[in-house]
C-alpha cells in the first residue's frame, strides 16, 4: 500500500526582509515550511546562502494593488504573515498607505486561498491613540473584516539587537551621561524579548485555537521608560542620571531624541507620540494557548549584546530604507551614472599577498572602526546632516564584520557587496544638493593588485555644481589619505 505524500504547509511571508521578517524567516525553514518571501526590491534581499536555497521569491508592492492578479495568479498558501509597516512624514499619508497596503494583503490571500492571516502590531488599548498606534489598529480591523481566519498579535517595546526600541536605548545609555528627558519617560510599558515574539508567531500556525483572536503580548516585567533605560545601565555598568522636563512639547521631545540617538525624525515623533500612553497588556489569555518561558527584561538585555560581541545580529530596523528613498528604485543606482557626474577617482598599486587584507579594511568601513582617516571632519559633516534633518553618522552598522545589500552603514546604503569580487558600492542618504556615490574596488591581474577608490556625484542645478566646487580641498585631503590608509601605506 503506497503512502499518502504529506504536503508541507505553504507560507507566505511578506516584510520578509524587515526586523522581524528576517528573524522569523529561519525559524520557519528550520520547522520545515515551505516558504515564499515577499519584498519590494530582491536586490536589497539577502538571506544567508543555506536559507536562499530553501525559499521561493516574490518581488510586489503591496502598493500597487492592480499587479496582484499578474503575480500571485496560480499560487496557493495555508498562511500569510503580514509584516508590513508605513513610516510615513505625515499622519494622513501614513493612514492611507497603511489601509491601501493592508487591503492589497486580504486580496492576495483571497486569491491564493489562505486559511489563516497572522499579523503583528502594536498593543492599542487605550482610548485615545497616537496616529501611529491609530494607524497599526486600522490594520487590525481589516484584516479582522477579511473573512478569513486571523490571529493578531499586538506587542508594546519589542526587545532585541537590532530593534529601533533597544537600539534608541543602546544609544541614549551609552553616549549620555545626564539623560535630559520630557515627562513621557514615567510612562508604563511590558518589554518582550524578541525571542518570545518569534515563538508566538511560528507558534501559532494553523492552531485553530488562536483563530480570529487578538493577544496582547509582553515580557514578565512592567516598567516605566525611566526604569527600562536605568535596568539597561546596571547591566552595562554604567550609572547616569535624569532629569524629567514637564514642559517639552511633542515638536522638541521628537528632536531631542532624533539629535541624541541615530533615529530619523519620523520614527523619533511616531515613537514620542506612542510613549504618551501605557503600553501594558490588559489581558493574558496568549500564555494558555501557546505557553512558553517568557524571558526579563534584564535576561533579554543580555542576549541581544551575547549576539552583538559575536556579530550575530541578523537584521536591524536601521537597514529600512531613509525618508529620501522612499520614491527611488535602488536597482537603478547599483550601476553609477557616467554623464553629468563629477568624479573623484583615485588608485594606489597594492601587494597581491595584502589583496584581502585591504578588502577587509574598506568592507570594514565606518562604525566603530571610523573611515581611517580625518574621523572628525566625518562627524562634523553627520552632525550637519543631522541638523538639516539628515540621518547623520550615528546608525553605524548592523555587524563588524558582515556587509549586505541594503545595510544602513553611517549615513551611506550599501548597494554591493561582493567579497568574491572585491567590490563595495555605497549610496548616500546624507542630505545633498544631488546624488552620491563611494566604491572601492580590487582590479587584478597577472602583474598587479590595483585598489580603486571613487566619489561620483550627480548635482542637482547650480547649488549641486557649487556644493562640489566647495567640498573640493576637503576631499583632496580626505579621500586622498583614506585611499593610502586602506591599502595599508601610511
Amino acid at each position: 500500500m503506497e503512502k499518502a505524500i504529506i504536503h508541507k504547509k505553504r507560507i507566505l511571508l511578506t516584510g520578509a526582509n524587515g526586523y522581524i521578517g528576517m528573524r522569523l524567516l529561519p525559524v520557519l525553514i528550520e520547522n520545515n515550511y515551505d516558504v515564499t518571501c515577499v519584498v519590494r526590491d530582491k536586490n536589497r534581499f539577502q538571506p544567508s546562502s543555506d536559507l536562499r536555497n530553501k525559499i521561493a521569491v516574490i518581488e510586489f508592492d503591496f502598493l500597487q494593488p492592480e499587479n496582484v492578479f499578474s503575480v500571485f495568479k496560480g499560487l496557493h498558501f495555508d498562511v500569510a504573515y503580514y509584516l508590513i509597516h508605513s513610516l510615513r512624514d505625515t499622519d494622513a499619508l501614513l493612514n492611507e498607505y497603511e489601509k491601501i497596503s493592508a487591503l492589497c494583503f486580504v486580496k492576495v490571500a483571497h486569491l491564493t486561498k489562505v486559511k489563516q492571516l497572522i499579523y503583528l502590531g502594536g498593543i492599542s488599548n487605550e482610548n485615545k491613540l497616537s496616529p501611529h498606534l491609530r494607524a497599526r489598529k486600522n490594520v487590525k480591523d481589516i484584516l479582522m473584516q477579511s473573512e478569513k481566519s486571523y490571529t493578531i498579535f499586538e506587542a508594546g517595546i519589542i526587545v532585541g539587537s537590532g530593534s529601533a526600541s533597544f537600539e534608541i536605548i543602546r544609544d541614549l545609555v551609552e553616549k549620555l551621561p545626564v539623560i535630559i528627558a520630557p515627562h513621557w519617560l514615567n510612562s508604563k510599558c511590558q518589554p518582550i524579548a524578541i525571542r518570545n515574539v518569534i515563538n508566538f508567531l511560528s507558534n501559532c500556525i494553523l492552531n485553530e485555537k488562536t483563530y480570529n483572536k487578538t493577544f496582547e503580548i509582553g515580557g514578565p516585567d512592567v516598567l516605566t521608560y525611566k526604569e527600562m533605560i536605568r535596568e539597561y545601565a546596571i547591566e552595562r555598568g554604567f550609572k547616569r542620571y535624569f532629569f524629567i522636563v514637564p514642559f517639552l512639547t511633542l515638536r522638541l521631545s521628537s528632536y531631542w531624541l532624533y539629535f541624541t540617538t541615530s533615529t530619523n525624525y519620523t520614527i523619533a515623533r511616531q515613537l514620542i507620540e506612542s510613549m504618551k500612553n501605557d503600553v501594558v497588556c490588559k489581558e493574558n489569555s496568549v500564555r494558555a494557548i501557546l505557553p512558553q518561558y517568557m524571558i526579563p527584561y534584564r535576561v533579554a538585555v543580555q542576549m541581544a549584546f551575547l549576539k552583538i560581541a559575536q556579530n550575530m545580529v541578523v537584521s536591524s530596523w536601521k537597514d529600512a530604507a531613509s525618508s529620501s528613498l522612499h520614491h527611488l528604485e535602488i536597482n537603478q543606482y547599483v550601476e553609477v551614472p557616467k554623464h553629468g557626474c563629477f568624479r573623484d577617482k583615485r588608485w594606489i598599486e597594492i601587494e597581491e599577498e595584502n589583496v584581502e587584507e585591504v578588502a577587509d579594511r574598506f568592507f570594514g568601513i565606518g562604525g566603530s572602526n571610523g573611515w581611517y582617516y580625518a574621523d572628525s571632519l566625518w562627524l562634523l559633516r553627520g552632525g550637519l546632516d543631522k541638523l538639516f534633518g539628515g540621518v547623520g553618522l550615528r546608525r553605524g552598522r548592523r555587524s563588524e564584520k558582515d556587509l549586505q545589500p541594503g545595510d544602513a552603514l553611517d549615513f551611506w546604503r550599501v548597494l554591493l557587496a561582493d567579497r568574491k569580487n572585491h567590490r563595495l558600492l555605497l549610496f548616500a542618504e546624507m542630505k545633498l544638493p544631488g546624488e552620491a556615490w563611494l566604491e572601492f574596488s580590487i582590479v587584478r591581474n597577472k602583474h598587479r593588485s590595483i585598489l580603486t577608490q571613487t566619489a561620483t556625484f550627480r548635482p542637482h542645478g547650480i547649488i549641486g555644481r557649487n556644493y562640489w566646487y566647495a567640498m573640493l580641498p576637503f576631499h583632496y585631503f580626505i579621500f586622498r589619505n583614506m585611499l593610502k590608509r586602506i591599502a595599508g601605506k601610511k
